[in-house]
């Protein structure tokens, strides 16, 4: 049996519980993690700990209604977990689950934004998926470590025309009207500051709209959405 490591921090236990959460692990590793998880309460307080902290991102997709044939795929997932042994059953270890949900643009949207969560060396406390509003398809993430300050980080390049611009907006709930947080250049993370504002609340409404190379005129949204989100608070 997988015994776990000699030296092991707290912070290391943490990270490690995230990649198994998410299903970034390799076969090998992932079994020795599901090993572990039986004999060790705290690696599986920790995996506990992720699944409640990203329960909260399925609030950032629209249901759809999955077709016949993501159906049978979702049949034949779940019936070759069933005849394969595992230590510790979750809902979130089901890989070929995930990847069949892809095509409704949940897991794309789960997985994105949870990856950059284990990247980062504080972890946020709210997080915001932005989507296109033509198909959910995932562009930005907003996450925050404190409600005073964000961080806008793009999940690829974005194609603006030379004559137009990305402007950031706000809005919470009791706001008169959303707020300009700045232009945002394609492809570029960006760290906003939130000291002029009201602090970060859950569902908050952010958003990229195209505007002129200027950004609005009216201090007001007059271009087409772009992408298009509410935080969630994780921790």
């Amino acid at each position: 049996m997988t015994t776990r490591p000699e030296i092991e921090t707290p912070e290391e236990r943490d990270e490690l519980a995230s990649e198994y959460v998410l299903g970034t692990l390799s076969a090998q590793l992932r079994q020795e993690v599901e090993q572990r998880l039986v004999v060790e309460p705290q690696l599986q307080a920790a995996v506990d700990a992720w699944e409640r902290r990203l329960l909260g991102l399925t609030d950032l997709a629209k249901p759809q209604a999955p077709s016949p044939h993501l159906w049978r795929r979702i049949e034949r997932s779940l019936n070759d977990l069933s005849r394969a042994p595992a230590p510790v059953a979750s809902w979130w270890n089901l890989l070929p689950l995930w990847r069949g949900l892809a095509g409704a643009g949940l897991a794309a949207s789960l997985l994105l934004g949870a990856l950059l969560l284990t990247q980062a060396t504080v972890k946020p406390t709210y997080l915001v998926v932005l989507v296109a509003p033509q198909d959910n398809a995932p562009g930005w993430v907003i996450q925050a470590s404190n409600p005073r300050e964000i961080q806008l980080i793009p999940l690829g390049i974005v194609e603006v025309p030379a004559d137009k611009a990305l402007e950031f907006w706000t809005k919470g709930d009791g706001w008169q009207g959303p707020v300009s947080l700045g232009l945002v250049k394609p492809g570029q993370t960006l760290s906003v500051p939130l000291n002029k504002l009201p602090p970060l609340q859950p569902n908050q409404l952010f958003e990229l709209t195209l505007e002129g190379a200027n950004g609005s005129p009216i201090g007001k949204p007059t271009g087409p959405i772009q992408f298009i989100g509410r935080a969630v608070k994780v921790i």
